[in-house]
């Protein structure tokens, strides 16, 4: 066998470094997609010291021209064999205040992205004897919730889209898990915030480093819905099980709290 690769988006820091890193420890050779500008050549550069390739590609995949233009690049010169699509962006801002922007970049990025980088890198997958698919959603995915009201709404499709395609192409060698983590700790401001809004919100709290570990490990497992740790089992049950009722204005007070905060 050849050569393989797997790509990351949003890989130059957080998340999307983690992973990167974990599969550049498992002696995969990595192609790094992020904005241009955010210090890619560094994580490549970490990439390198472990032993394997990494190939660089900035772009703005909000817009479907560059989307397209790097599913291309990657199809004409790699064997890719894992695909992770973490690139995603939100926030937690009342509706009425953000500009136009703000909310076309979380549907272009979480939305259009995630959907058409896999369709377009699909018919590579299928050529490796197995291939994986790995979409980062997010515990958001699992309620609505006021003052995030778009971003839960993509991670919702993320899910479905996810869960969907594992259906889909369950008797193919492509195979396709989500993750939904809830918050990490990411740096300081992070930390800081999380521990702002109580006890809860910071039980069973993983870095980037532990979230990459375990979805990384599981997806090679082929765990179709990854669960991080108890604490995300639990989320997921009480975001499943509790009626929207209820759960929607307990969410959207928590989220008004950290608007006011900010």
């Amino acid at each position: 066998m050849g050569k393989t690769y797997a790509l990351v988006t949003g890989a130059s820091q957080g998340l999307g470094k983690a992973f990167v890193l974990e599969l550049a420890k498992r002696k995969l050779n990595i192609i790094l997609v992020s904005l241009p500008g955010e210090g890619l050549d560094s994580v490549a550069a970490q990439v390198a010291a472990l032993g394997q390739e990494a190939h660089c590609y900035e772009t703005d995949l909000t817009q479907k021209t560059n989307i397209v233009a790097l599913a291309h690049w990657v199809n004409d010169r790699f064997a890719l064999r894992v695909l992770i699509n973490n690139a995603g962006c939100g926030g937690t801002q009342q509706f009425q205040d953000v500009d136009v922007d703000y909310l076309d970049n979380i549907i272009q990025l979480n939305v259009k992205a995630t959907s058409l980088l896999t369709h377009q890198l699909l018919p590579n997958l299928m050529k490796r004897e197995q291939a994986y698919v790995l979409n980062v959603g997010s515990v958001a995915a699992y309620s609505p919730i006021g003052f995030k009201t778009v971003y839960p709404a993509s991670k919702a499709f993320v899910y479905s889209l996810s869960r969907g395609l594992y259906q889909e192409f369950a008797d193919t060698n492509v195979f396709f898990s989500v993750v939904n983590p809830g918050p990490m700790m990411t740096n300081g401001d992070s930390c800081t915030r999380l521990q702002q809004q109580g006890f809860f919100a910071t039980m069973g709290l993983l870095t980037p480093e532990q979230v990459a570990a375990i979805a990384v490990r599981r997806l090679f497992k082929r765990d179709a819905l990854i669960m991080l740790n108890w604490v995300n089992k639990l989320t997921w049950v009480v975001m499943k099980f509790l009626p929207v009722y209820i759960r929607l204005p307990l969410l959207t007070k928590a989220m008004k709290k950290e608007v006011k905060r900010t």
